[in-house]
């Protein structure tokens, strides 16, 4: 089904081919992620990477601080479009007007900066991005790790919000070259094989290797032609979940026909590599071989056949729970009880977002539940078109009515049960959802409370077969059903009357609309001569999320209130860490006011002179985790970690570069360890680190510390800081990207 090489191929004639009459320095300037990427550096080096985005997007979790960072670097108007998509707190109705707020402070600023506003329930972010901003050869930067429009010919990239407020500011986004990986698609799928089975095979295939850890992947190959161009979109939006870095398809009749069908025919443009493009690894996919997939909590790469769950379900729904019981000891997962007459019995079903809700996925679940029923017991299955010109396509072809009819329920354009404000299910229910995540309680439960629920990602296709059967998990390929593509006509005017077209149109005279949750970032200090951090939470999971980092759901709703945000900091996973911070904190605000708390300077004593120490010592919190940062793109993640006087991350090695940039620009340092290398300590012991503002300025990779356990003990610590670029450095030295950006002001 999935074959990975980890040596380099050529493509030539139209095959994969061990040489090309072409060196691999040469080859490599063949592909269309060099061509596009080259084309939008300003850099003049082909190596290190200063790109220019053509276009930015955001949603509502992240736009508010995005612009409040760039309006107080000095921006006076948004240099290139920039859409303000309304669809993840929406309908979260957790702290009175705050959301709305947010959304009304987003049309003023669309209005005062030039910008797109695209109001709640219209469209989520990215199937906009896809039906009004991507373009062949272009690029978009969205706050948002799902940005990905690969399969429209669109090198798309999720980063978080300061890397969008460097865009605004006119500056750039900044990397080595990265590699690129050939996917090579064969074959045909069979029916009842959608995009999500394809997807999550390829998860399951690259994630725990790190097979494409921020490499480019380029889709090629006679089975793309197989493929319709939502299947595509489907395949190529779950491509974060590899962690690559982006993607890019060639494009074809089939892709001219998705610009024609949006009214924008001049942005499509044949795309393909040149003949002799060299690739650093490749990865083969048989389309015809692949089966419909299941994910199992807690990752998308946590994947089996369904034909293997159901024979295998009691040992796979055990080691669920056992993982579920060492996570959360307060909680008392029970899944294998869903193991009953005959199978495997889910609770719910819902297909949702960039991913689930693209029209061709809910037409052929239509198709699938056409005169049958979801039942009468206690599984529902929730539908989610991802815009409001998909649902009314829908609607006009009947899929809408015959899913009523079924039993299903039709939702707005919304992202809520992707990340737990919307359709969360019961204590100990398990959830089948073609979503993007199954991330630990991203679907919303509440470990810390006793809570736990178990989603599993499927495909579209397959959770209507289940639903079909009343909730009993079933492959669609093992149904009959008649499908055939039905014809898709895009009603751009229904945007026209509601959406804010602003772009090139900025007015200064506008005021933003402040509602009172929106609050300035607080003040935050430089880098000082030496740091001594204290660990507040030691994470020893093999990799950490984003989501466990800052929890989304009703958390975001204070997503513009960088203080009230920071309480809700690792809640759900470490619960004590926010006292810790706030403790820290508290002490380096002595510090700072010319007082010397004595267990700064007890602490101090164990390295040398602590009272003298005291004058050029920063002191505040730190986080341990194995592999911090899967997951989302959302700056909190870091600034949180910030907000409450975070100043260091230790690691061995983050797992999306995406995360780093977020450590970086909040001035918080990005430590890591070498693999192997031990690290015992726990919460409460400390590290030191002398001379780390002029190790940092001299560029200086290999830096020395000391632990000073909660006992007295102290020992040796070699600590990394590596691939700093000359801004990153500045940028930490400086505390954060909005200080870079004030004192260069100044």
């Amino acid at each position: 089904m999935i074959t990975l090489h980890d040596n380099g191929v050529f493509l030539s004639g139209g095959a994969l081919q061990s040489s090309a009459g072409v060196t691999p320095d040469q080859g490599r300037r063949r592909t269309m992620a060099w061509s596009i990427l080259q084309g939008h550096s300003v850099s003049g080096d082909p190596a290190h990477l200063q790109i220019k985005f053509d276009a930015l997007i955001s949603h509502d979790i992240t736009y508010v601080g995005i612009i409040q960072q760039a309006r107080a670097s000095g921006m006076k108007e948004f240099p290139v479009p920039y859409a303000l998509t309304n669809c993840h707190n929406s309908l979260c109705a957790v702290g009175g007007t705050i959301n709305e707020d947010d959304h009304v402070f987003g049309l003023s600023a669309a209005k005062k900066y030039g910008g797109i506003y695209v109001p709640a329930n219209q469209s989520v972010i990215h199937s906009y991005a896809r039906e009004q901003m991507a373009g062949c050869g272009r690029m978009i930067l969205g706050s948002d790790s799902h940005t990905r429009y690969g399969a429209l010919g669109t090198m798309a990239v999720g980063e978080g919000g300061p890397e969008l407020a460097k865009q605004l500011l006119k500056n750039t986004w900044d990397l080595p070259y990265p590699e690129v990986v050939l996917v090579w698609l064969t074959g045909a799928p069979k029916r009842g094989v959608g995009p999500h089975d394809v997807a999550i095979a390829l998860v399951k295939a690259t994630f725990e290797s790190g097979f494409v850890n921020n490499r480019v992947l380029e889709f090629a190959g006679p089975g793309v032609a197989s493929l319709p161009i939502d299947f595509r979109n489907g395949i190529d939006v779950m491509t974060t979940e590899t962690t690559c870095l982006s993607s890019i398809w060639v494009t074809d009749d089939e892709t001219e026909d998705f610009y024609k069908i949006h009214q924008r025919p001049e942005d499509y443009k044949p795309l393909a590599p040149q003949d002799g493009a060299y690739y650093d690894r490749y990865i083969e996919i048989d389309l015809s071989a692949v089966e419909p997939m299941i994910a199992l909590p807690f990752h998308p790469s946590n994947a089996w056949t369904i034909h293997e769950f159901q024979a295998n379900a009691a040992d796979i729904l055990a080691a669920v729970e056992a993982d579920a019981r060492k996570r959360y000891p307060k909680a008392d997962p029970q899944l294998c009880c869903k193991i009953h007459d005959g199978g495997v019995w889910a609770d719910q079903g819902v297909i949702a977002g960039c991913a689930g809700g693209l029209f061709d996925n809910i037409a052929e679940a239509a198709d699938i539940l056409r005169g049958g029923s979801t039942g009468n017991g206690a599984f529902t299955l929730d539908v989610y078109p991802t815009s409001v010109p998909v649902s009314l396509e829908l609607t006009r072809m009947g899929a809408t009515a015959d899913l009523l009819e079924t039993g299903a329920v039709i939702k707005p354009s919304f992202c809520g049960p992707c990340f737990g404000a919307g359709d969360v299910p019961a204590n100990n229910g398990l959830s089948l959802r073609h979503t993007t995540r199954n991330f630990p309680n991203r679907e919303g439960s509440k470990p810390a409370e006793g809570q736990f629920a178990g989603v599993c990602l499927m495909d579209a296709r397959s959770i209507a077969a289940t639903a079909r059967s009343g909730g009993k998990i079933t492959a669609a390929t093992d149904i009959d059903y008649e499908t055939v593509r039905h014809p898709y006509r895009f009603a751009k005017e229904v945007y026209d009357k509601r959406l804010y077209y602003g772009f090139g149109k900025a007015d200064p005279s506008v005021e933003l609309v402040m509602g009172p949750n929106i609050t300035d970032w607080p003040k935050m200090q430089p880098l000082s001569e030496n740091l001594l951090v204290e660990l507040a939470a030691v994470l020893r999971d093999p990799v950490t999320t984003t989501d466990e980092l800052i929890p989304s759901g009703e958390t975001s709703s204070y997503r513009s209130n960088p203080l009230r945000l920071a309480e809700f900091t690792l809640s759900r996973r470490e619960p004590a860490y926010v006292g810790r911070a706030k403790a820290a904190a508290a002490l380096e605000a002595e510090r700072l006011a010319g007082r010397a708390p004595e267990k700064l300077k007890a602490i101090l004593d164990k390295v040398g002179d602590g009272a003298a120490l005291l004058s050029n010592t920063q002191f505040g919190s730190c986080v341990f985790a194995n592999k911090p940062g899967d997951g989302s793109a959302r700056e909190q993640a870091a600034s949180c970690q910030k907000v409450l006087g975070g100043f260091a991350n230790i690691c061995y090695e983050f797992a999306t570069k995406r995360y780093r940039s977020n450590c970086i620009n909040w001035g918080i340092l990005p430590f890591t360890l070498d693999q192997g290398a031990e690290f015992p300590y726990e919460a409460g012991d400390c590290v030191f680190v002398p001379g780390i503002r002029a190790a940092i300025a001299a560029g200086q990779e290999d830096i020395p510390a000391k632990v000073i356990r909660a006992d007295g003990s102290v020992a040796d610590l070699t600590l990394h800081v590596r691939g700093l670029t000359e801004d990153e450095k500045e940028i930490i030295l400086d505390g954060c990207l909005m200080n870079y950006y004030a004192k260069r002001a100044d």
